[in-house]
């Protein structure tokens, strides 16, 4: 199960929410995904400088693999990973509290 999966279906556990429907819990997975990922853009936004803002935009409209800025992001920002799985967290701790 890759990374991406496995959050998913953490995410469906933590929110008691594994017992529904298979196209509810797609329709569920794909709107928590679109918000994560808005937020992890965010992040890493405000973290890099002007230049590296440039460069990522260089990358991304130069349809740069997804690996490829990954690792531009992981070079410029320290700590990426742990960024990125704060954000997840923070996620999870709203949507739990929302419950």
């Amino acid at each position: 199960m890759t990374d991406a999966n496995q959050v998913q279906k953490t995410l469906l556990d933590e929110l008691g929410l594994s017992d529904l429907p298979r196209d509810k819990k797609e329709q569920l997975v794909i709107k928590m995904t679109e918000v994560i990922l808005k937020r992890i853009f965010l992040e890493t936004m405000e973290r890099l400088d002007d230049e590296g803002r440039n460069e990522y935009e260089k990358l991304v409209k130069g349809n740069a693999a997804p690996d490829q800025v990954e690792e531009f992001l992981k070079s410029r920002i320290s700590n990426y990973d742990e960024v990125i799985q704060k954000v997840v967290d923070d996620f999870k701790k709203e949507m739990v509290s929302e419950k």
